[in-house]
């Protein structure tokens, strides 16, 4: 139960191969289904008409056999005699007056029921169909017709066929149809199911195909299928042409941020160096100019540092972003840039470690970038005297770095996103804090440059986690 419940919940109600193989099953079913019951109906009406025949001629005959016998005997004698040869043990006959009343039946009728022979005469009460009639568990088929001898008529002769055997091979017959039907339409069903699911498997792996295209690899990647229909081919060709001009698209933007970054992070470190130059000069500078200074002064860093992000994120995109990796004791790297933040903050910054040493293979100005990008971050967002906490750790072959503050959370819905570029919870705070959304998209960015991986632990009103994982 287990297992089917399983299968059950793998099905997409909403698949082209289910729409497809229910569609066809169902036309499949309706077509067999017709089939079966007019093949059934015909073999119906071929039964009755072959006993109908019959009967006919027995009805025909029976008037020259009466008068034959009438010319020999009495003619009520005569009657009851042809009656008699014409009947058998499976053919009944009877013959009524117009006044409704028997003048002469076959002795075969004696050897069934009272309740039987009432009923059968009882249907010839209504108007008679040639057509099978089911008394108590047997088949009869009955017809009837007058009866004129010499121009005189005589009554109405009534005959009636005794078909059960025959009924009873039909109905086994149209049993084993309908089950024939039904096995056929399973069948039919799953060879269909199959051909369908491999007919649809080259749209499969083209999913798969641009499911595993990066934006690394637009420019590179081919979409082609052997032995696929021409339609799926065609489709591939579109889809090809289609990342073709994304990569170039791409590639247009990264230049141009690229360019734009180079080109504007040297005019504006020039004005940056000229208003620290005047700032150190400030003897001759009313309190409104050396402030209006010190603003500008501190926007044109924060300008500098916003293009020496994108200029690495450039990099990093079109694989220009080198890295000189060496082996260095995590521990004393850590201290050394716990001691360098301590400098420009006021907070209390911890580290907690119970191995020593943990040497890992990195990019020392990589690394000292990550864990000032995330002690900034942790001091941005969470209230003052909040401490900071670095906790160190070795696990098999990677090396554990983790950044904890108390601050205010990151939401669920918002941790997923976190590491995207540009990307900021409430645009109000990142504005009082001075962040643009790129100091936590570089951080991942350089992690995984060096073989690592980054990841975050949040809780609203307690604080996050920043869990970082290096190579050792």
């Amino acid at each position: 139960m287990k297992k089917i419940r399983k299968v059950w919940r793998k099905i997409d109600p909403f698949s082209l191969q289910l729409r497809l193989t229910i569609g066809i099953a169902a036309f499949s079913a309706l077509v067999l289904g017709s089939l079966a019951t007019w093949t059934s109906w015909k073999m119906q009406q071929i039964l009755i008409d072959s006993h109908k025949h019959n009967i006919e001629q027995i009805a025909k005959r029976l008037p020259q056999d009466v008068q034959l016998y009438s010319e020999m005997m009495q003619p009520e004698t005569g009657l009851q005699k042809a009656i008699n040869n014409l009947a058998n043990t499976n053919t009944l006959l009877w013959l009524k007056s117009p006044d409704n009343k028997i003048l002469a039946q076959s002795a075969t009728l004696d050897l069934l029921s009272d309740s039987m022979v009432a009923e059968l005469m009882s249907l010839t009460k209504m108007p008679i169909k040639s057509q099978v009639y089911k008394v108590n568990k047997s088949y009869f088929v009955l017809s009837g017709g007058s009866v004129v001898v010499q121009g005189h008529l005589l009554g109405d002769l009534f005959v009636v066929k005794d078909i059960t055997r025959e009924q009873t091979i039909f109905m086994v017959m149209v049993q084993s149809l309908g089950i024939i039907s039904v096995l056929a339409i399973i069948v039919l069903t799953s060879v269909i199911a199959f051909y369908i699911k491999y007919s649809l498997q080259p749209l499969r792996q083209l999913s798969q195909m641009t499911a595993v295209i990066s934006a690394k690899d637009l420019g590179q990647a081919q979409l082609y299928l052997d032995n696929a229909p021409s339609e799926v081919k065609e489709l591939a060709q579109t889809l090809t042409m289609l990342l073709s001009r994304l990569s170039q698209s791409w590639e247009q933007e990264r230049e141009f941020v690229s360019n734009v970054s180079h080109e504007l992070r040297t005019p504006l470190t020039i004005v940056h160096g000229y208003l620290q130059s005047v700032l150190r000069r400030q003897s001759n500078l009313t309190q409104t100019q050396q402030e209006a200074l010190e603003t500008a002064a501190s926007e044109a860093e924060r300008t500098i540092r916003l293009l020496q992000d994108l200029l690495d994120l450039a990099r990093a995109d079109s694989g220009y972003l080198h890295f000189q990796m060496k082996s260095y004791v995590l521990n004393d790297l850590v201290e050394e840039v716990v001691v360098m933040a301590q400098k420009y903050s006021d907070r209390v910054i911890t580290i907690e470690s119970i191995t020593y040493p943990i040497e890992v293979n990195v990019d020392y100005s990589r690394l000292k970038q990550i864990l000032l990008n995330l002690i900034d971050n942790a001091i941005k967002y969470s209230k003052a005297g909040t401490p900071v906490t670095f906790k160190l750790d070795k696990l098999q072959d990677k090396a554990i770095i983790q950044v904890c503050d108390k601050g205010y959370g990151i939401p669920l819905q918002h941790q997923a996103r976190i590491f995207e570029r540009f990307y900021r919870i409430e645009e109000s705070r990142s504005h009082a804090t001075g962040g643009c959304g790129l100091g936590l998209s570089i951080v991942k960015t350089l992690v995984e440059g060096m073989g690592g991986s980054v990841s975050v632990q949040s809780k609203l009103g307690e604080g996050s986690i920043f869990t970082i994982h290096l190579p050792i």
